[in-house]
């Protein structure tokens, strides 16, 4: 069966979206057959929750106790929560794994940083920068940014996306040649489809995530309801698309 992994997952501490405190999760995930769950939750240029008036180290403070929350309520179980940063440009998000809170602390500047700036930045703590669900439409967006030189993955599989959002993004990874990610993007307790990541062996800490994405260890999944899991690339309506993007698919110069 191997090991499966939540890679987007939002708390109410953090995410303005989010419905769930972090360490309501743990029963969920552990139920739902999960080994483990990353926290993305929105970062301060996103939708997020975290007043804007006060310090950088309080706000950061509170933008880590979601996941701090779950960390301290999965202690004792097998399950391993880990930490990561849901960050936004001008709409267009990217998932940042293999950082922490120290390093979120040592660099307020990554608010003005470009998407390639961040890439660098990310990179050089021994980190990746993925885009989440690359051509996801909503009434509020009104456009499709990509940013094929400032990312070190794609995620191919968005359990809050259409069928033909992520077969776009599917085939938009693959012709870029970058290892693939999935995800639930969860907000709150469902009953439908979710994602994740599926490994042979346990991963025991987000480095071990990193490395494996990178390696391509890793198997992008959609869970049923039923608690089937399967194999994004043997789900036709999510790796080939039969419509084009609606909105227009811009790539920013410069990053």
């Amino acid at each position: 069966m191997g090991f499966l992994y939540e890679t987007h997952l939002h708390t109410c501490e953090a995410s303005k979206c989010g419905k769930v405190h972090g360490e309501e999760y743990i029963p969920y995930m552990l139920k739902k057959g999960y080994s483990g769950m990353i926290v993305t939750d929105h970062f301060f240029n996103g939708n997020t929750c975290v007043p804007s008036d006060l310090s950088w180290k309080d706000r950061v403070g509170i933008y880590c106790s979601g996941y701090e929350r779950a960390l301290k309520a999965a202690e004792g179980k097998d399950f391993n929560v880990m930490f990561g940063v849901e960050f936004n440009f001008n709409k267009d998000e990217y998932l940042l794994y293999g950082i922490d809170k120290k390093w979120l602390l040592d660099n307020e500047c990554i608010m003005e940083m470009t998407r390639r700036e961040l890439y660098d930045a990310v990179h050089k703590a021994g980190g990746i920068m993925i885009q989440a669900h690359p051509f996801r439409e909503r009434d509020y967006l009104s456009d499709i940014k990509l940013a094929p030189d400032a990312v070190d993955g794609i995620e191919v599989y968005n359990a809050a996306n259409s069928a033909n959002m992520n077969a776009l993004g599917f085939e938009y990874c693959t012709k870029l040649d970058l290892p693939m990610t999935a995800g639930s993007d969860i907000h709150y307790f469902r009953d439908n489809e979710l994602g994740g990541m599926l490994f042979d062996n346990k991963i025991d800490s987000i480095g071990e995530f990193v490395q494996a994405v990178i390696s391509r260890k890793g198997i992008p999944v959609s869970l049923a309801p039923d608690g089937t899991i399967t194999p994004v690339t043997e789900m036709k309506e999510q790796t080939v698309s039969t419509e084009l993007p609606t909105l227009e698919v811009l790539y920013p110069e410069g990053n």
